[in-house]
């Protein structure tokens, strides 16, 4: 279980500055998420694949290592600092060991689910006046899986496909008109070929829309 401290800047609560990882033994195995094992993933008790852990977004895990018996023995296996005060609000996911969450500025991180050892880290270098269409800090919720993809949206409004192995960018579009206060926070979501974004902003007088875009592409679906 993944969880972050509480920020004294926020009175809403967010996580922030830090993970906090209480691992527990997993027999991972080799998975490759696509369309089909994401739409499964409830029988995958060694992911968690999708925002939620599966497309019901129920947040339930099967798993029963930690029971009431062995609550009290719980302690910390280690910390990671993502280098922010700023709000924390990701859902991570986790592939083969590795887990994927992000941070303020929607940056991204891969670390090791054993050690917390930083895989890689993809910052897409938001300019920071950006952050002022932003109601309710520069937060981002999550990322999504699939094959070889990780796909995050940015919240100067872009959206990034990136390879889950190294960080690198595969492509990338914008999904907003850049002259109106548009922003993304929230996590992508695959259906079969296609990555959808949500583009918000009402609080600050421009209607709300979601875009599709091809996985493989990044081309504008509808």
């Amino acid at each position: 279980m993944l969880y972050g401290d509480r920020s004294l800047i926020t009175v809403r609560g967010v996580l922030s500055l830090r993970w906090l990882l209480i691992f527990f033994y997993v027999p991972w195995v080799s998975a490759n998420p696509d369309f089909q094992e994401l739409v499964a993933a409830d029988s995958d008790v060694e992911n968690w694949l999708t925002h939620g852990r599966t497309y019901s977004e129920t947040r339930q895990s099967p798993l029963v290592q930690i029971n009431p018996s062995n609550i009290d023995n719980l302690g910390l296996a280690w910390s990671f600092d993502t280098g922010t005060k700023r709000g924390l609000e990701a859902s991570p996911i986790v592939v083969d060991g590795v887990i994927y969450s992000t941070a303020a500025w929607s940056t991204v991180f891969a670390n090791d689910a054993v050690t917390g050892e930083l895989l890689w880290r993809f910052d897409p270098k938001v300019p920071r006046q950006w952050g002022a269409n932003a109601c309710c800090d520069v937060v981002n919720r999550g990322v999504a899986v699939l094959n070889d993809h990780l796909f995050v949206g940015t919240i100067d409004g872009r959206l990034v496909a990136l390879n889950r192995f190294s960080g690198d960018v595969v492509w990338e579009t914008l999904t907003i008109d850049k002259s109106k206060p548009y922003t993304i926070t929230g996590a992508p979501r695959v259906i079969k070929d296609l990555v959808m974004i949500g583009n918000g902003g009402a609080e600050y007088g421009v209607r709300g829309y979601i875009s599709a875009y091809h996985v493989d592409t990044g081309k504008l679906s509808w």
